[in-house]
């Protein structure tokens, strides 16, 4: 037996990404999104309808958008919940230290491991964004071996909107592109 919940957003996992841009006096603000993820190889795809966030990427073509993680979940959460237009220190409260970014117009975040640095390539009807990944930055903490991301250094999150709350993703399960040769 199946149960039908009709319409919702249940794909998991839905990343938690905190989307970083300045405003005109160059004054950075935080927003976290759901709604959003990679849609091409160097594409992003956001949905965020109206905020404080949406209008200044329209004044700078840029944003970064970093992984929001189980260390920092609070301040994920407050950026989530709290304006921007309506709460002048929202970075500053949440905890977060902006910092330029050195390939587009909007802030990195230090306590976040693991950011995208994107230009706005395209805005479509009803507030979906469309960026360009100009680079991919890690903190150096974060590293593997040889140099790329590990994620088992730190724990992203995920959105679970059946319940409303915060999940950590686990650890390694199997190697892709190899695991299915099992079944060949």
């Amino acid at each position: 037996m199946r149960k039908n919940f009709g319409v919702k957003t249940y794909i998991v996992p839905q990343p938690v990404l905190i989307i970083g841009t300045y405003d005109g006096e160059g004054k950075a603000n935080a927003m976290n999104a759901a709604w959003g993820g990679i849609c091409d190889y160097d594409k992003v795809m956001l949905d965020l309808g109206e905020h404080k966030t949406t209008e200044n990427m329209a004044l700078t073509g840029a944003f970064t958008l970093s992984v929001g993680d189980a260390a920092h979940v609070a301040a994920c959460d407050y950026v989530g919940i709290v304006s921007g237009s309506e709460e002048p220190d929202k970075v500053k409260k949440a905890g977060l230290t902006p910092v330029k970014s050195g390939f587009v117009n909007a802030p990195l975040f230090e306590e976040f491991p693991l950011t995208l640095e994107c230009e706005v390539l395209q805005t479509l009807p009803d507030g979906m964004y469309i960026g360009k990944i100009v680079n991919v930055s890690c903190d150096e903490r974060f590293l593997d071996a040889d140099g790329e991301p590990d994620l088992t250094k730190f724990t992203p999150i995920t959105f679970d909107p059946a319940h409303n709350r915060y999940l950590a993703l686990g650890g390694p399960v199997a190697d892709a592109f190899t695991v299915g040769e099992t079944l060949k």
